[in-house]
């Protein structure tokens, strides 16, 4: 597995601000959770229908510090560190998104949920469409944020940017070529190829990925890309989702293609193009997108306050 093995699960956690949970809100409760091959950061926070929220690459839980204040008033919003990124432990394999699905579903039962809603950004919107398609009775509702599916449109977008095919190269190629004083200068090209760069934390995930570990982890979700591509094309009509599914592309990046690909997979997808943001919507733009997920994930009754946030409506 690329050089992620017993040895590298042993990493000590890469040192982390104060959880998301701890921005504006008081965490109910934060620690870990022992799942199969793996041991995950969790955070809970506020009150309501419980709501989890899943990061993409390179990030941590740390990308919803901004919104999570806001979305934790109306409800339980429960927040991981994928399975061997940030503060979880780095697992041998399983870095397919259906594999890491089922890790994040044990979690949340382990804390005491059984019917939830998903929100995820980039990796993490690949991971919650596994989830929602593999235990449909058990999500309410799906937000799938800035990443076409694996297999319905993602492929079409490698030759945006080089880091798509290079984090999926075979070990121990970015390995090799990618040190700790390397990672400034990499993750800093992609958090500047962006709308507002300067919204960016991105100390903290520079420091999250200073491990070598965390980074053949991130480079395994990207190698796991084509196995995951392959699943979903094989299950997709059998499995098509049924629940309502949000699908944000920022205007500066996939916009409607967000949308389009996961029409092809779900019966009901509302269209959402986030304005004057780019990639990394929840930091570059959270006002909107924490009005958006409050109303999709709201009451049924909620209206749109503005044209933008049409296709939030619940």
């Amino acid at each position: 597995m690329g050089g992620v093995g017993a040895g590298a699960a042993a990493v000590a956690p890469a040192p982390e601000p104060a959880a998301p949970a701890s921005v504006g809100v008081q965490a109910v409760r934060q620690g870990n959770v022992t799942v199969d091959g793996a041991t995950l950061r969790y955070t809970v926070s506020g009150s309501g229908s419980p709501l989890v929220l899943l990061h993409g690459w390179p990030q941590t839980s740390w990308a919803w510090h901004e919104v999570l204040p806001t979305l934790a008033r109306q409800h339980t919003v429960i927040t991981f560190d994928l399975p061997g990124l940030g503060a979880s432990t780095v697992p041998a394999g399983g870095y397919d998104k259906a594999t890491t699905a089922r890790r994040i579903r044990q979690a949340v039962n382990q804390l005491g949920f059984t019917q939830v809603a998903l929100l995820g950004h980039d990796l993490g919107a690949m991971v919650a469409y596994n989830y929602a398609r593999d235990f449909p009775t058990e999500v309410s509702r799906i937000g799938v944020v800035e990443s076409p599916l694996p297999g319905f449109g993602l492929e079409n977008f490698y030759g945006v940017s080089w880091h798509f095919l290079f984090n999926a190269s075979p070990a121990p190629i970015p390995e090799r070529i990618m040190d700790n004083e390397d990672v400034p200068t990499y993750l800093g090209m992609l958090f500047d190829r962006t709308q507002h760069p300067e919204a960016i934390d991105r100390s903290v995930y520079h420091r999250a990925y200073s491990d070598p570990a965390k980074r053949t982890a991130g480079y395994e979700y990207y190698r796991a890309l084509k196995a995951d591509a392959a699943d979903n094309q094989a299950q997709a009509q059998a499995k098509r989702l049924t629940m309502p599914v949000l699908a944000m592309g920022a205007q500066a990046v996939f916009g409607p293609a967000v949308a389009a690909s996961y029409q092809q997979v779900a019966a009901d997808v509302r269209t959402v193009v986030a304005p004057d943001t780019g990639h990394w919507i929840p930091e570059e733009n959270p006002d909107f997108f924490s009005a958006c997920a409050l109303l999709f994930f709201g009451p049924a009754t909620g209206t749109p306050a503005s044209p933008d946030l049409t296709g939030c409506a619940p």
